[in-house]
């Protein structure tokens, strides 16, 4: 009898390259309020970090889900490893040359290895785990330690600039480039003496290959394939914007005597924990509640929520937020920003939710799709460039303006929730 192999191993190293995703592509919004100072350039290129890393999916999102089918979990996952330790050292070198050249070019390196990873990581655990309900549990777990990993950024970026953001530097953050570096090592050690399970997939490749329709065939996938673009946009512009509104010096939002830079990531982590809450959340009301109530209910939620923060007073209240080690704290910011904060909760859910009405009813050309939606995640570097280039034309002031936005983002997912995610081309045969 065969022995059934042990995968603790290499579901810990998947687990922490989950949490990796989240860390390196999180880093780059901290490193955009570094490179404004160090630099001396305007909002919008401070969000070039952003829209680099994000970018590199709409170019390497459709390869990768091909690369995968191609080369099997393993070798896919090690080339992802690879380009993340080469991304993320030329964002290191960057510091030692002062250039914001080269840190760009390794943003947009890091971001190859995050669509890579992002084309993996979720079978992979599903597979190391043997599929069913064990397989679902690891990408939940993976799933807690990416929101996890996204609220520890922020909070440690802002710990490791004591001086301020105006006197920070790129190597104030070496430390947490030199973890990520050693993870990224580690990782690839492991996977490469781990024997990982593959799929045997060719026949159902070319029955998809031969057939003349594809994913973009059902009206209801395109118009979720551009809904996953928006969402991602909104999920990274809202706490990207909040926290250069409330740490900007010039504004002094949050008054004298207080150390903005530490308050301000404080408050967008707690937008990070939030969406850890929400996802927990959604795994546990995912099977009673059905994705298009669950995607309209939220969608409506944070247009609420947005409105009230855009056209409130900027008056002052006390808000719980997550300071790292000290846990949570009561800090003074905008009653906007408590709002804004409170979007991660319904930001959460949407892209499960948006994901399971796009495919719904495509069959065997499901995993076309996928490599489709990997490819619009480039919606995360755009919409916040977007948002931050409304800032520099209002005067550097229009932090709030630019959540109309999000506004106009968040009600094309309530659209695509209520009429577009109707599959109306149900005459097209899928499983054949």
């Amino acid at each position: 009898m065969e022995q059934k192999k042990n995968y603790t191993l290499p579901i810990i190293v998947m687990i922490f390259l989950f949490a990796m995703i989240s860390f390196v592509t999180n880093l780059a919004s901290p490193m955009g309020d570094i490179l404004k100072y160090q630099f001396n350039v305007p909002n919008w290129m401070g969000t070039l970090g952003v829209f680099a890393n994000f970018i590199a999916y709409a170019i390497m999102g459709y390869p990768a889900g091909n690369m995968l089918q191609k080369f099997g979990y393993k070798k896919t996952a090690l080339v992802a490893v690879a380009v993340g330790f080469v991304g993320v050292g030329i964002q290191t070198l960057s510091g030692v040359a002062e250039s914001f050249g080269v840190y760009l070019l390794g943003a947009f390196v890091a971001g190859f290895s995050m669509c890579l990873l992002n084309t993996v990581v979720n079978p992979m655990l599903n597979k190391l785990g043997g599929g069913g309900n064990k397989g679902n549990q690891l990408i939940q777990t993976g799933g807690a330690f990416n929101s996890l990993s996204g609220t520890a950024v922020i909070v440690m970026t802002g710990l490791l600039i004591p001086e301020g953001i105006r006197n920070a530097q790129i190597s104030n953050v070496f430390p947490l480039m030199y973890a990520a570096l050693a993870i990224f090592a580690f990782a690839f050690i492991v996977i490469a003496l781990t024997d990982i399970p593959e799929n045997k997939r060719e026949a159902a490749t070319q029955q998809a290959a031969a057939s003349k329709y594809g994913p973009l065939s059902f009206r209801h996938f395109v118009l979720g394939a551009v809904a996953i673009f928006v969402y991602v946009g909104i999920e990274v512009g809202i706490p990207n914007v909040l926290q250069k509104w409330l740490q900007n010096p010039e504004l002094n939002v949050l008054g004298s005597g207080v150390n903005a830079e530490a308050v301000a990531g404080s408050v967008a982590a707690t937008y990070w924990l939030l969406m850890l809450v929400g996802r927990l959340l959604g795994a546990a009301l995912g099977a009673k509640i059905s994705a298009k109530t669950m995607l309209t209910t939220v969608s409506f939620v944070g247009l609420i929520l947005t409105a009230a923060a855009m056209f409130l007073p900027q008056t002052l209240t006390s808000m719980p937020v997550f300071n790292g080690a000290e846990g949570f704290t009561l800090v003074h910011v905008p009653v906007n920003a408590m709002l804004l904060v409170l979007i991660g909760l319904c930001t959460s859910v949407m892209w499960g939710g948006i994901f399971n009405l796009a495919v719904e009813g495509l069959g065997k050309y499901t995993e076309k799709g996928s490599g489709i939606f990997m490819a619009l995640v480039c919606g995360g570097g755009i919409l916040p460039l977007l948002q931050n280039s409304i800032i520099d034309l209002t005067g550097g002031t229009g932090y709030l303006t630019s959540y109309w936005v999000i506004i106009i983002g968040l009600a094309y997912l309530l659209y695509y929730a209520l009429v577009g995610s109707k599959n109306v081309n149900k005459d097209i045969p899928v499983n054949d």
